[in-house]
């Protein structure tokens, strides 16, 4: 039950030479005193700096992460690398913005539940908001028995001591994913950081230098490259306090227990860690999708099918939130004829470039476990197609409800039950026991459904044990709000990691967060990024990102008009 084991692959840019890591190390750790000292107008100010500098660079990122990725210039796919890159990064230097204008702790409403536990609507925050984003809502939920305070390290700050530094281990699969990584450790968690570049999407790197100048020059920051050989020099440096990986549950049990199989199971039968540091970590999941049995229409269904492809097909399914499950009740009238209109979009979804390593080893392994499986997708050459599981068993255990593809296969799963009430509450059930992992999930309900059984759905969201839920939208809004945390849900040990522990985005600073919803209208309009036909991406996306960084009606309405002709 895990994770991929991801290959080496080649260095887009050179390796860093140990001498020079460490010499960043050493300039790191002279400065983490320094960096608490630093007020929030300076800390604003860099902020602002790396929201221009981001701008500057935003044009050759996005074109760099096509060419790694496939993307044909004039694509709309372009669009793609807009929205998960440069834009996803200024918005959550934007909101950091925002926040500390109000000295860490912004005020938004606050909701109790029946049971005490607390709620916070963190998204929309303003009008500009509400028309960039009609319908969408974003709420965090914090943990049991806690309160709703907000910016421990602002409401109290601590300007004597060491201060710490922080290794950030960045992902190879979304480019906004590093910056954000660093940004949170810096401004949430008030360390200074070392960022390795994941080999993968390396090519971010230079980029990040530039667009971060301000803060690697002033020593608050630094950025190296090169493979597992510099990562785990890192993770055991002297002068590292503590460390943060997006990726696989494989690189952690590696830092934490070893790299060799045998020492991993002797140190953690004796609860002897290798590597005792603080770690927090965004780990893999395989993402289920619960279809709530309703009264869907043909276009419901439509819609609702492109959706699921989208959330499988995007980035080239290369994402730990990708659509790995689809969940649907056995006495739903439409059951099949929903599941064969995902495999028709499937069909019609264009191949990807499989650019991350082991994509092929690791569908040959699905293909081997489950000879029923049809492709559906276009192949190619370094293409993984689209491909369908039929009659996945709903069994603990599963291969593949256990095992992350982190490539384009899609299992589909049929629960014994025919009400919305038995879907709900078996569907949580297998969703918590059964799917691996605990970073997202997707919920699509009918309004009709919505109304009719509120407590039903109310209980579902509040028990499904998942850092990020998406209702009637991809759980990857939760990433993308930024005010929104994204995480596994709270209580992975160390010896069993899963999705990982901690938060990270989380731009209103709340400091005791357990999970984050997303909603959407039943038929999101205009037709949402994720959409592999999306017929205008790319110059939404790059006007989406000028706009975020200084938010104007003028250019919203820019932006709208774009996203009209998707």
């Amino acid at each position: 039950m895990t994770s991929p084991q991801f290959a080496e692959p080649q260095q887009s840019v050179p390796p860093t030479r140990t001498a020079e890591v460490d010499a960043k190390v050493d300039r790191l750790a002279s400065k983490k005193g320094d960096w608490l000292k630093v007020g929030i107008p300076e800390r604003i100010s860099y902020l602002r700096q790396c929201i221009d500098g981001v701008l500057a660079v935003a044009d050759a990122w996005v074109a760099d992460g096509c060419r790694a990725k496939g993307i044909a210039e004039g694509d709309s796919l372009v669009g793609e690398e807009w929205v998960v890159g440069p834009w996803q990064t200024i918005r959550n230097a934007r909101l950091l913005i925002l926040a500390l204008e109000q000295a860490g702790q912004p005020k938004v409403p606050v909701k109790k539940r029946p049971d005490g536990q607390l709620v916070a609507k963190v998204f929309p925050l303003d009008l500009k908001d509400k028309l960039a984003f009609g319908g969408y809502s974003g709420e965090l939920w914090i943990e049991p028995g806690k309160p709703a305070t907000q910016g421990a390290t602002y409401r109290e700050p601590r300007t004597e001591g060491a201060g710490r530094v922080a290794l950030v281990l960045g992902a190879g699969n979304v480019s906004s994913i590093g910056p954000m990584d660093a940004l949170y450790k810096l401004y949430v968690d008030n360390e200074v950081v070392i960022l390795k570049m994941n080999p993968v999407n390396a090519w971010v790197g230079p980029h990040l230098e530039r667009a971060f100048k301000s803060l690697i020059d002033d020593g608050y920051l630094a950025v190296v490259y090169g493979g597992a050989d510099v990562g785990a020099h890192l993770a055991e440096h002297p002068k590292v306090d503590t460390l943060h990986v997006t990726g696989s549950d494989r690189t952690y049990d590696a830092i934490v227990w070893g790299s060799d199989p045998a020492e991993r199971e002797r140190r953690k039968a004796a609860d002897d860690p290798k590597n005792r540091r603080p770690f927090t970590a965004e780990l893999g999941c395989v993402t289920p999708v619960m279809v709530v049995p309703g009264p869907w229409s043909e276009a419901d269904m439509d819609f609702q099918a492109r959706q699921v492809a989208g959330m499988v097909a995007q980035n080239g399914s290369f994402n730990c939130n990708a659509a790995k499950v689809v969940i649907v009740a056995k006495g739903w009238p439409q059951r099949e004829a929903f599941l064969a209109k995902i495999e028709q979009q499937l069909t019609s979804t264009p191949a990807r470039k499989a650019y991350y390593p082991g994509a092929e080893d690791r569908y040959k392994a699905f293909l081997e476990h489950y000879p029923a499986a049809r492709a559906v997708g276009p192949t190619g050459d370094k293409v993984v197609p689209w491909t369908i599981i039929p009659d996945v068993p709903p069994t603990k255990g599963e291969y593949a409800l256990t095992n992350e593809a982190f490539c384009g296969v899609l299992a589909l799963v049929t629960l014994d039950v025919t009400s919305p009430t038995a879907f709900m509450a078996k569907a949580t059930e297998f969703a918590n026991e059964s799917c691996w992992g605990t970073l997202s999930c997707t919920i699509l309900v009918h309004p009709a459904t919505e109304r009719d059984f509120p407590e039903d759905l109310d209980r579902m969201v509040s028990q499904l044990r998942y850092g990020g839920i998406g209702i009637n939208c991809w759980a990857a809004m939760v990433y993308a709000l930024v005010s929104t945390t994204w995480g596994a849900f709270p209580g992975h040990s160390p010896k069993d990691i899963q999705s990982g522990s901690g938060v990270v985005h989380n731009a209103l600073l709340f400091d005791h967060p357990q999970k984050s919803v997303a909603r959407a209208p039943f038929r999101i309009f205009p037709k949402p990024v994720w959409f592999a036909d999306h017929k205008n991406l790319a110059k939404m996306g790059r006007k989406l990102t000028f706009m975020e960084a200084s938010p104007s009606y003028g250019k919203l309405v820019g932006v709208a008009v774009e996203a009209l002709k998707g």
